[in-house]
């Protein structure tokens, strides 16, 4: 017998997402992943003078706000070939690393985290034991006795007064969760921990940029912040010693909660690394480049065909010419009058012409991306991936070393294949966190040092010529590869398209019928209790949505959906 379950819409993701899924024996056999929203971004660009469109494309996301507009100047930087002082180079990377931390936390612990975690199970934890056993995991000075202490007492008071507050609508007592109570308080305890940790990274952002989200700072050429070591309004050594205090902050949370919790979260959910790989090919772009051109970066990146670190092509910078011939987007399955082929992004167009939802017709707003003509997953697993086989020491490091916790507690070495799964790409976003802690404090002495030299430019003005030129501009975004693709001409935008992570993964089937990472990844997953579908949910969540970066929202009869009162 054949069960039809829909899930619509996705929760503790951004933007709206529906999933149905086919249930055959307990197990997913087809799955189908719709975006409910449109995005017409692409449209509001068009005549735009194209130095403002990184102001437009960051308001795509209220979360995704910082990857847009970085992405958004690289793309117009490289339409017109230009170079960017290496002082604003450290900065954006600053800023990007800051987000990507920020992100990684809030989508582990308070997106994901609760699709492993019973918090009406921590009620019943023995805090002294819990204690105890945080303790043999590492030495996080968060999960003392007093501590989760506190927070038993916090959630019971939650309970008593008849609801759990920002704990409430989860599958609590699921069969499916097995974590121990004291586990669970453990989890509890570093989920409301998580809440202020990750304001220092957000601390950081809105330092560099101005404020936080939307940041102010940049601009075609470089970004606006002056930099003089002897001015209070300008980036001196107090704010940048104050930056450096956040990233010490952050990492001993990442090295000593974040990693450890993923590890023990493995640990006790095994079956969920063999579960959830779905579309194998891996695709990730460079970043953090410390030339003027874009031409060196720091962490590497590149397509590996069935995720194989012995298969991987490397991208090699700003200017990659394979990577700007190689993706296209089909609108076959999605709501745009365009189907007939996939276009290039230079060509894509933004017709929405919406129908119904159809199984084997149109379902979604969301495009469906190819690279080289296959899907490709990205996100962190694909970076972290790349980045081994780049051999990038410290990726390999963390890896190694959450792959030695998870040893620890099962007493079995997992292969590198592992991470192709649901809890993998957990592992994954938690090893690029430690990679980006890393890579921030990296930055930070990179612009310090190159300070003290005395350079203190920021900014070169970006001059446009008569006639069209075109570029693309990429960043690996906390969700994975982010492209902006901009035509210019007489420094208006002619065409604009946005190929974001959510687009690769949770696009509906392509032009030849491939099923894309969101939908493959379901098939084969067990479903316990139709009507509680933790199991799909995990998958899901695992790849971090945000489908308010892949669509927008309309109205077929155009009527006013909302009005904002400013005050």
């Amino acid at each position: 017998m054949t069960q039809r379950i829909v899930i619509d819409p996705v929760t503790r993701i951004e933007g709206h997402l529906r999933i149905d899924c086919e249930i055959q024996d307990g197990r997913v056999v087809k799955a189908w992943s719709s975006g409910q929203m449109w995005r017409g971004i692409e449209e509001i660009l068009k005549g735009r003078d194209a130095r403002d469109a990184w102001v437009i494309t960051q308001r795509i996301c209220g979360v995704c706000t910082t990857v847009h507009a970085i992405t958004s100047v690289r793309a117009v930087e490289n339409a017109l070939d230009m170079e960017i002082p290496l002082n604003a180079q450290f900065i954006r990377n600053m800023i990007m690393a800051a987000h990507g931390v920020h992100d990684h936390i809030v989508h582990f612990y308070h997106l994901s985290a609760l699709d492993w975690v019973d918090i009406v199970s921590a009620l019943s934890a023995d805090p002294a034991k819990a204690a105890r056993f945080a303790a043999g995991l590492s030495d996080w000075a968060g999960s003392s006795e007093q501590n989760l202490t506190a927070v038993q007492d916090k959630l019971k008071a939650f309970a008593a007064s008849g609801q759990l507050g920002i704990f409430a609508n989860g599958y609590w007592g699921h069969p499916e969760m097995r974590l121990s109570p004291e586990a669970n308080l453990m989890a509890a305890a570093h989920y409301l921990q998580a809440l202020e940790i990750q304001r220092k990274a957000n601390r950081i952002v809105a330092i560099l940029g101005g404020k936080t989200p939307h940041i102010q700072n940049l601009a075609v050429g470089g970004v606006a912040n002056p930099v003089d070591p002897d001015s209070a309004d300008a980036i001196n050594m107090e704010r940048l010693y104050r930056i450096k205090q956040f990233i010490d902050e952050l990492a001993l949370f990442v090295r000593q909660a974040y990693m450890v919790d993923v590890a023990a979260i493995a640990a006790n959910y095994p079956e969920w690394l063999t579960m959830g790989a779905g579309v194998t090919h891996a695709l990730s772009v460079p970043d953090m480049p410390i030339d003027t051109r874009g031409a060196e970066c720091t962490l590497p990146g590149g397509f590996l065909k069935d995720g194989d670190i012995a298969q991987f092509e490397p991208i090699t910078g700003f200017h990659d010419p394979t990577f700007e011939s190689a993706v296209l987007e089909s609108s076959k399955h999605a709501w745009y009058a365009d189907d007939d082929k996939p276009l290039h992004p230079y060509e894509g167009k933004t017709r929405p012409n919406y129908t119904d939802f159809a199984d084997d017709g149109k379902y979604s707003w969301v495009k469906a991306p190819t690279y080289k003509g296959e899907r490709a997953q990205v996100g962190p697993l694909a970076n972290v991936l790349a980045m081994v086989a780049a051999k990038h020491e410290p990726t390999t490091r963390h890896l190694n070393t959450l792959l030695g916790t998870v040893k620890g507690l099962i007493g079995a070495e997992l292969p590198l294949t592992a991470l192709q799964s649901t809890l993998g790409r957990h592992a994954a976003r938690a090893v690029r966190c430690a990679v980006l802690l890393e890579s921030l404090d990296d930055q930070w002495n990179r612009l310090v040092a190159n300070i003290r030299k005395g350079d203190l430019e920021t900014f070169n003005q970006p001059e446009f010529p008569k006639g069209a030129v075109q570029g693309f501009g990429f960043h690996e975004a906390p969700r994975g590869c982010l492209s902006h693709w901009v035509v210019v001409e007489k420094g208006k935008i002619v065409n604009y398209q946005a190929v974001v992570p959510t687009t690769w993964n949770a696009g509906p089937r392509d032009q030849e019928e491939q099923a894309g990472p969101y939908e493959a990844s379901l098939v084969g997953n067990s479903v316990a209790d139709p009507e509680r579908p933790l199991e799909a949910l995990r998958t899901i969540h695992s790849f971090d949505p945000c489908l308010a970066c892949a669509v927008h929202m309309v109205d077929p009869q155009q009527r006013e959906l909302t009005k904002v009162q400013v005050v």
